[in-house]
């Protein structure tokens, strides 16, 4: 789903079935008593299109031309497929964070981690406690094995001969038989000044159905302090999170770019204690992360061009939550991974549309999206041990998978990486929205 405001790429959650049990949903109607409520939830992928005050994009050649953003290459392939709009095409465009491989040597990107913590207010605005228990859910618990991640620090992977960050790890499979044996694209992160978002519940919250149309939703940790976890409207929490004009220094992200915290160079997260997003009503959920850009005009110092911000936003997701090993940096390896393969969300209308594709999980897309190919999957996440803790990065497909290859020239023919068991082959083609 596009629309004319955001692009959103999302990590997201099937309809959950709802129990509400105990007390507590009485006297709250958005309290969440159930400690399974997420239990059952089947990932999925959702979009939207990106966030910003001027319109307009400039023509890819190498890397894409006359924006402020950050290092980025082109490519192309040729295979048989359909545009989005049903039409018969063979020549496609790709666009991928970086130098290109055939170059060589290491490129670094600043990555600024921003935490969020997240403060639920009552719908006029004021502090609220459940049980004398402010609801306000702090991140800086999570910031640091964040930091200390496979995302961010090195580890040991088949496409590499020396230690390296995940991404990088995939990003060198895909591109195996063509890169020089030092290539690299690796994020130098820096945490930021940590905000809080303020979400007012929606006054009519309960009235008439439930805890239904609410702007959020929380369940309590056991000894009743918030938050075991946090559902919030995707698009009243977008709203939040987004500068609403581009002097608006009152959301996270607006916030981070007049204090230069993240600049048009960055590859920039928000960082989430356990906050997930809905669509309209809470069994609709759970979204855990998505990436974008925000873009703003530009001015005499960069020559006038539009300056494009890419960023994601993630959440640290606690074990138990969700099934099948779906914790900790699973949502933010997904995004981040996905933002290397697709920084500017296709929304040049050229690079990364694809031709249509069908995944093992049901998803039928057109888009260069890799973590979506593989999310919810048995085989999703690829276990990592470091620094004292066991991480669960999610596996992604690699641009062979898109382009149809058979035999694929990635390392070792893989269509996936880091489990090359995931995806055995390519995606069959497919007709305008996988039609029969």
């Amino acid at each position: 789903m596009r629309t004319a405001s955001r692009l959103v790429t999302c990590l997201s959650c099937a309809l959950l079935v709802v129990f509400a049990l105990g007390t507590s949903v009485a006297q709250d109607l958005d309290a969440i008593a159930n400690d399974n409520f997420l239990a059952g939830s089947h990932p999925r992928s959702a979009a939207m299109a990106p966030r910003g005050h001027q319109n307009g994009q400039a023509h890819a050649r190498f890397g894409v031309f006359g924006i402020d953003s950050l290092v980025n290459f082109n490519g192309h392939y040729f295979v048989d497929g359909f545009d989005s709009d049903g039409n018969p095409n063979r020549h496609w465009y790709f666009n991928t964070v970086g130098n290109p491989p055939q170059l060589g040597g290491t490129t670094l990107i600043n990555a600024p981690v921003v935490p969020v913590s997240v403060d639920l207010r009552d719908a006029n605005g004021n502090s609220r406690s459940v049980n004398g228990h402010p609801l306000f859910s702090d991140v800086t618990p999570f910031v640091a094995p964040t930091i200390a991640s496979p995302v961010f620090q090195g580890s040991t992977y088949s496409s590499s001969s020396v230690p390296t960050q995940f991404t990088d790890a995939v990003q060198r499979a895909e591109y195996f038989n063509k890169a020089k044996s030092d290539w690299h694209t690796l994020l130098v992160p820096s945490v930021k000044t940590p905000r809080v978002m303020v979400i007012n519940q929606d006054p009519t919250c309960g009235a008439t159905s439930g805890p239904a149309h609410c702007n959020y939703r929380f369940s309590l940790n056991a000894n009743g302090s918030c938050c075991r976890f946090i559902l919030a409207d995707i698009d009243v929490f977008a709203n939040l999170l987004f500068p609403a004009t581009e002097t608006d220094t009152t959301t996270p992200v607006g916030a981070a770019e007049h204090a230069g915290e993240m600049t048009t160079r960055d590859m920039s997260s928000f960082l989430f204690p356990n906050t997930f997003l809905y669509f309209g009503d809470s069994s609709n959920c759970c979204v855990l992360g998505f990436h974008t850009f925000d873009f703003e005009p530009g001015n005499a110092s960069n020559g006038n061009a539009l300056r494009v911000f890419v960023t994601d936003y993630s959440s640290w997701i606690s074990p138990g939550l969700f099934g099948a090993g779906f914790t900790d940096i699973t949502a933010l390896s997904h995004e981040i991974a996905e933002a290397y393969n697709d920084p500017f969300v296709a929304a040049i209308g050229t690079n990364n549309i694809t031709p249509w594709w069908k995944a093992p999980n049901g998803l039928c897309q057109n888009n260069l999206e890799t973590g979506d190919v593989i999310e919810g999957l048995t085989k999703a996440t690829f276990p990592i041990t470091m620094n004292g803790f066991t991480y669960h990065p999610q596996n992604e497909a690699l641009l062979q998978w898109f382009e149809f290859q058979q035999p694929s020239d990635a390392l070792g023919g893989a269509y996936s990486y880091p489990d090359t068991t995931v995806l055995t082959g390519p995606s069959a083609p497919q007709k305008a929205n996988c039609a029969k």
